[in-house]
């Protein structure tokens, strides 16, 4: 039984044309990369060169943390891009005749803390400036922002007095109190531009079927931002993990230090530099963030994008 002919659908021309012509042009721009010398000028030599600069940084850390003190300091005479005697002595002297595994604790605790702290508080300020209605929502959100401009130098200086005022100068806790105060702003912004792409209407039915504003922000916004929430994680763990000014201004301990304060003052006499010791210090501290990145880099990216579309 054949159907009737009215039941087919006519196809233009000008269907059937465009059609065809975008699947070539879709196959033409394809087969630009066909070619192998097409491939390596516009797409293997970029990379190359892309991850060469990248990684030469941690390959010239490794290198010197390994290398004898004569082939740290001759250059002329040994190849300063490779070694032939490699020795532990560096890493050796830096985790059995240093204070360096209680540096990496300071810094992960201090870094744990203050993300957690600065990430609880922007999550509120992020949906009470979105979500909840009010005058004046948008001047908060810019003043918010504005605040993270502001550079950390200006603000050690006063911050220094209240540490020492309320007795918490030289103790973690004056670092996890004041972390917040360069974490908070971005962070907030980061949220407040995630939130706004989660669509309005989740909330209206779950106002009327009578879920709270508490509830609201737990079981449905929450879960929802979890790749913004892991990149703003990211943010306030790397730059609580790499500062320095503070932790050299409210630390004086040897044994409280960070890592980035520590490995500078300790491995530094005057004008002799223990470059071994230095870079193996260098490089162990910053192998927690690149498992961190390597693990999280696709939540970080579809954050930065925006996951949830209206």
């Amino acid at each position: 039984m054949t159907d009737h002919p009215a039941a087919i659908k006519p196809v233009s021309l000008k269907a059937v044309l465009s059609g065809s012509s975008a699947s070539a042009d879709h196959s033409e721009g394809m087969s630009y990369l066909e070619s192998l010398p097409r491939r390596i000028v516009t797409l293997y030599l970029p990379l190359s060169i892309i991850v060469i600069i990248l990684l030469f940084p941690f390959y010239w850390m490794a290198l010197t943390a390994i290398k004898p003190d004569e082939q740290l300091l001759d250059l002329n005479t040994y190849n300063p891009f490779w070694t032939t005697a490699p020795t532990l002595k560096h890493i050796k002297k830096l985790l059995f005749e240093s204070y360096y595994t209680r540096w990496l604790w300071n810094t992960m605790y201090v870094a744990i803390a203050s993300t957690v702290l600065s990430i609880f508080a922007s999550v509120l300020a992020a949906y009470a400036i979105v979500r909840l209605r009010y005058r004046g929502a948008h001047w908060v959100g810019g003043l918010i922002f504005l605040a993270y401009l502001v550079p950390p130098s200006i603000l050690f200086i006063p911050l220094a007095t209240v540490v020492f005022q309320y007795g918490l100068f030289d103790t973690p806790f004056a670092l996890i109190l004041t972390y917040p105060t360069i974490l908070i702003p971005f962070s907030t912004w980061l949220l407040m531009g995630y939130f706004k792409t989660i669509p309005f209407e989740l909330e209206e039915c779950a106002l009327i079927d009578g879920a709270s504003r508490w509830q609201i922000l737990t079981k449905i916004v929450l879960p929802l931002s979890i790749p913004g929430l892991i990149s703003a994680f990211i943010f306030c763990f790397t730059l609580c993990w790499n500062e320095f000014i503070y932790a050299l201004t409210f630390l004086t301990s040897v044994q409280n230090k960070t890592v980035p304060v520590a490995i500078v003052n300790e491995f530094v006499d005057g004008d002799v530099y223990r470059w071994g010791s230095l870079m193996a210090g260098a490089l162990l501290g910053s192998l927690p963030l690149v498992i961190l990145y390597a693990f999280f880099v696709e939540h970080y990216v579809s954050a930065m994008t925006g996951a949830v579309k209206e």
